[in-house]
């Protein structure tokens, strides 16, 4: 009888937990100041500490001997099931109810901290005419910086620098904006090349981080010239930033902090992909219009960014998609991956009053 309540108290306790935990959305504010600002700086940089100096990916090891053990688990329990079917659930849910814990002690309290546009003043809404001065502007600036790396405005961008040298420079990156901005220091670099890159792009993810080792994974297949907003976008997820458009913000800021113009560009052109992806929704006309005055050169990239996204288009990746939208929905991210778009939002009233 002893071991049977054993066996339903960690059932019971995920029961709890998804009860409790999605109430903490009605205390961002003590949540920003006793988890994502007191007890997650702290075990964040003991995991960077610990796993940043490996040069694999540790949690991508982890994750591959999960999936190991779980395959595992199937076949052997395959013949039993249907005499044992509770058991097995048992130890499923409990299994389960362990992971949700350590998941949100380790990172995803995050989801539920005070948002970004409340901590920096920013406005949340903004107008045709904001967004289409401000697109003007992004072109101005990407136009610039690529005429400067290649001095031809037709000429595609090709990234110098490998992927160890960008996670490096991004750093530094961070290192300049927190000198503006405090709390975006960043300190004990851990960013990997994911050993999980193919699966990944069949996903049609850029990159993750690992919550459990606080690794940030980067999609090392993918054009370089988008590793540094990636990886800067990683970088952000791994200070305790949660929502998808906060890091997209927060990593472009970083990105055209640096004084590399490769590292500008990557951040720049990022961001005027996402504005002209707005206009092309919101006005056919003008996104055609703002497309004639982007550099030829910038626009290949763009190409060359389409075209290795669409040759490993399957409906695994809009399987992924689903899965990864509900579970944002779930963790308090509203928009679910149309987050990622919403950091128009963040910039155009952020750079409203100020130079890009």
């Amino acid at each position: 009888m002893h071991f049977v309540k054993r066996q339903n108290l960690l059932p019971f306790l995920l029961l709890i937990q998804i009860i409790l935990i999605p109430l903490l959305g009605y205390f961002p504010k003590v949540v920003e100041r006793w988890y994502s600002n007191e007890f997650y700086p702290i075990v964040s940089k003991l995991l960077r500490i610990l796993f940043g100096h490996i040069p694999f990916s540790v949690g991508d090891l982890l994750y591959f001997l999960l999936i190991v053990f779980v395959l595992q688990w199937i076949w052997t329990a395959r013949k039993s099931w249907k005499t044992n079917w509770k058991t097995n659930i048992l130890k499923i849910t409990s299994c389960f109810s362990v992971f949700y814990f350590v998941f949100h002690l380790l990172w995803g309290f995050n989801y539920y901290r005070q948002p970004l546009f409340e901590k920096m003043t920013i406005e949340r809404d903004y107008t045709d005419e904001d967004l289409l001065l401000f697109t003007q502007k992004l072109i101005a600036k990407t136009n610039t910086v690529q005429f400067q790396i290649t001095q031809d405005k037709k000429a595609a961008i090709k990234f110098p620098y490998s992927q160890a040298e960008v996670f490096q420079m991004s750093q530094t990156a961070y290192s300049t904006l927190a000198k503006e901005y405090s709390a975006f220091q960043y300190s004990e670099l851990s960013a990997k090349k994911s050993l999980f890159s193919l699966p990944l792009t069949y996903m049609g993810f850029g990159g993750y981080l690992n919550p459990f080792t606080n690794e940030a994974q980067v999609n090392y297949l993918m054009p370089m010239y988008n590793s540094p907003s990636t990886g800067c976008h990683e970088m952000a997820h791994q200070m305790g930033y949660a929502s998808e458009s906060e890091c997209n913000f927060i990593g472009f800021m970083a990105s055209v902090k640096n004084k590399d113009l490769y590292f500008k560009y990557s951040g720049y052109s990022f961001a005027l992909w996402y504005c002209l992806a707005n206009w092309q929704v919101r006005n056919k006309n003008v996104y055609k219009q703002l497309l004639q005055t982007v550099h030829p050169g910038i626009l290949k990239n763009y190409q060359e960014s389409d075209l290795f996204w669409k040759s490993y288009e399957t409906p695994i990746e809009t399987g992924f998609h689903l899965f990864y939208d509900t579970f944002l929905k779930w963790n308090q991210q509203k928009e679910g991956m149309e987050g990622y778009s919403k950091f128009v939002n963040l910039m155009v009233n952020y750079y409203k009053n100020k130079p890009l």
